[in-house]
């Protein structure tokens, strides 16, 4: 049966994000319950393509993600894969109606993280869309649940939010994404001088997409507020504590958010919505 065997793909999108993402694994599950598959399946989609490029450094990469780009677009015009996370994914993309210049812009950013490019401001933004944005414009898509006029709405929010997540990555994982890869995100960044200067100019950007961010998460539909909420809850006090770091420790260590703080977030959270305070 089709429906069995769509399940069990749904399974495996859902186990990715539980494996691969402890934050985001914490808001979907109190998404609305028709909300947190389709998530689910989004996340594996993306999660696995990232993969490619940041974990397999003793393959071809170029050709796997080749590959799988190829078997992404099979899947949307077939409308079958027998890859568990590509079949998923392409049943959300068509049920939703998800604009597959998303998916697109999505691998070129993936296709991007293979160079070594030096950024500047255009191919920053044109980065930063195709890797962060468009997910999020991804799960709108879901969370209106087809309805336009709510969707354009709230798309430049939820491009603010996508955005700001990326770059609070970028601060965390600079020290790694320039040993191990080779990468260097933010133009004009020279990270054997990473400045007080320099860490303060990117937070102040960053400051100002969550303050966007927010007005467009208080008007989500009922059942998706609460878990953007806390997704947003979980990278703003990630994001705090970044700022309390000196600009040389941003390059020494990864900073975290420990699983008690994760589960404050989560019960306070739950609390401002019940009682209206969202």
């Amino acid at each position: 049966m089709i429906s069995l065997y769509s399940r069990t793909c749904a399974e495996c999108s859902k186990l990715i994000t539980n494996n691969y993402s402890t934050s985001f694994s914490l808001g979907i599950r109190v998404f609305s319950s028709e909300l947190r598959s389709p998530i689910y399946s989004i996340y594996g989609f993306v999660r696995f393509a990232d993969e490619i490029v940041d974990t397999f450094h003793d393959k071809d990469k170029k050709t796997l993600l080749e590959e799988f780009k190829n078997e992404t677009f099979k899947a949307l015009e077939r409308k079958v894969s027998f890859n568990p996370v590509l079949h998923t994914f392409q049943e959300v993309v068509h049920k939703y109606n998800i604009d597959f210049k998303h998916i697109e812009a999505f691998l070129k950013s993936m296709e991007m993280d293979l160079y070594d490019i030096e950024y500047d401001d255009d191919t920053l933004k044109e980065y930063i869309y195709g890797s962060a944005e468009v997910i999020g414009l991804m799960c709108l898509k879901v969370f209106c649940n087809g309805d336009e006029t709510q969707y354009k709405s709230l798309e430049a929010y939820a491009k603010s939010l996508g955005s700001a997540f990326q770059k609070i990555n970028f601060l965390r994982d600079m020290k790694s994404d320039f040993e191990e890869r080779g990468r260097v995100y933010f133009p004009d960044i020279d990270l054997t001088n990473f400045s007080q200067e320099d860490k303060s100019r990117i937070e102040d950007d960053i400051q100002k997409e969550f303050d966007h961010a927010l007005i467009g998460i208080q008007k989500l539909p009922r059942g998706a507020k609460l878990g953007v909420y806390i997704a947003y809850r979980y990278f703003i006090s990630l994001f705090y504590k970044i700022k309390e770091a000196e600009a040389s420790c941003i390059l020494t260590k990864r900073i975290r958010i420990n699983n008690g703080k994760k589960m404050y977030l989560l019960t306070s959270s739950a609390f401002k919505n019940k009682f209206g305070l969202l």
